[in-house]
């Protein structure tokens, strides 16, 4: 059946007398990654599972790839629980595409935290004081960040808030190295040098240095190779750093994997 046809359905919202154009089209699934899944730890199946998604500038498709992606999770993986979602979003002014085909979800489902409302928002719970440095104007930021350390209750709940600060204000001064943003949060070295963050950093800088080493060594690592020094931890690359002094050639890199 094709062409113009009445609905003899009675859909609410409807006039009797619309009519539709039909049509049978196949949909082409893509690939999608979320930004992140909570799937709660209890076995209860009430509970919802929740989509969290950040949308930091203007993107129109945005809506439309979000649900999109949700609804593709649901039936990939049999999900029987119900859902909600979560939205980061820095401002109301972005253009996130229409809401209208969305409209019900958004409203009923979903719920939209916009950070550019927490700028006149105090006081704030530690979570959203997180959130809060991205948006802050750079001057506010640093007295902020100290703030919400010194507001820290026991050296665990530090450690965490600081694995969290280090990564916000990284990017947000992305010309000044982790120890010029250690001092301008007024912490000594040994505040941070055991936190994630740091050490991931510490991680890649080593590997970088380890990889030229090796480079003008060996010769050209492959794109395969270097993903495997990349993957070490900072005492298996400082122990490659000492063996590569010794190396004559991309064979003795591969032995020393073996090994």
């Amino acid at each position: 059946v094709t062409g113009v046809q009445t609905c003899a359905l009675p859909i609410s919202g409807l006039p009797a007398d619309c009519q539709f154009d039909y049509s049978a089209p196949v949909i082409k699934e893509q690939e999608f990654r979320h930004d992140g899944i909570l799937t709660p730890v209890e076995n209860d199946t009430n509970l919802p599972i929740v989509f969290l998604e950040a949308q930091m500038q203007t993107d129109t498709d945005f809506y439309g790839r979000y649900f999109a992606e949700i609804y593709l999770y649901l039936k990939q993986y049999k999900i029987i629980r119900p859902w909600r979602g979560l939205l980061i979003i820095k401002s109301r002014r972005h253009d996130l595409g229409s809401e209208i085909p969305y409209q019900y979800q958004l409203d009923n489902q979903v719920q939209r935290l916009y950070l550019q409302d927490l700028l006149h928002q105090n006081p704030l719970s530690p979570n959203l004081a997180l959130l809060q440095l991205i948006i802050l104007p750079k001057t506010k930021t640093v007295q902020a960040a100290q703030n919400l350390l010194k507001s820290s209750k026991g050296q665990a709940e530090f450690r965490q808030k600081l694995d969290l600060v280090e990564a916000i204000l990284v990017n947000k001064f992305p010309n000044l190295s982790l120890e010029e943003i250690l001092k301008m949060l007024d912490l000594k070295t040994a505040d941070i040098t055991q936190t994630r963050f740091y050490q991931e950093v510490l991680s890649r800088g080593e590997a970088n240095l380890v990889i030229r080493q090796l480079n003008r060594r060996c010769g050209k690592l492959t794109p395969i190779q270097e993903e495997k020094v990349r993957s070490l931890s900072i005492p298996q690359l400082e122990s490659l750093g000492e063996s590569l002094l010794d190396f004559t050639g991309i064979s003795d890199l591969e032995n020393w994997f073996n090994q």
